[in-house]
């Protein structure tokens, strides 16, 4: 009798495994959500955050809040933005997985990096 349990309670979770998976929507690049935004801020001679990662299609935008104007420029000419005064942006949408270093070409030593991943 103990046997007979056993085995009916194991086909049970064998069949509700299989009708689980089998019931799992199989995700592929065109099923993924929308590309995501994300913001830098510049502020006191500073791009934040330094490093930021996100998907490929997202699109990132810089935002001047400093009272002095600035730029983002990547180091390998990938996207270059105008002089930022006080609360202007500029935005660029990653289609390529990769690492991103900029700056600002008036300030060199403000550095950044986008991880596209």
């Amino acid at each position: 009798m103990k046997r007979i349990w056993v085995a009916s309670f194991t086909a049970a979770v064998i069949i509700a495994i299989v009708l689980l998976v089998a019931g799992s929507p199989n995700l592929t690049a065109n099923d993924q959500p929308s590309a995501a935004t994300a913001e830098v801020k510049i502020d006191n001679f500073i791009f934040g955050p330094q490093t930021i990662t996100v998907p490929v299609g997202a699109t990132v935008t810089w935002r001047n809040k400093d009272d002095i104007p600035h730029t983002s420029v990547s180091t390998e000419g990938v996207f270059k933005s105008k002089v930022l005064d006080t609360d202007e942006a500029f935005s660029y949408t990653f289609t390529k997985a990769g690492t991103y270093p900029y700056y600002c070409t008036i300030h060199p030593k403000m550095t950044g990096k986008v991880v596209v991943q």
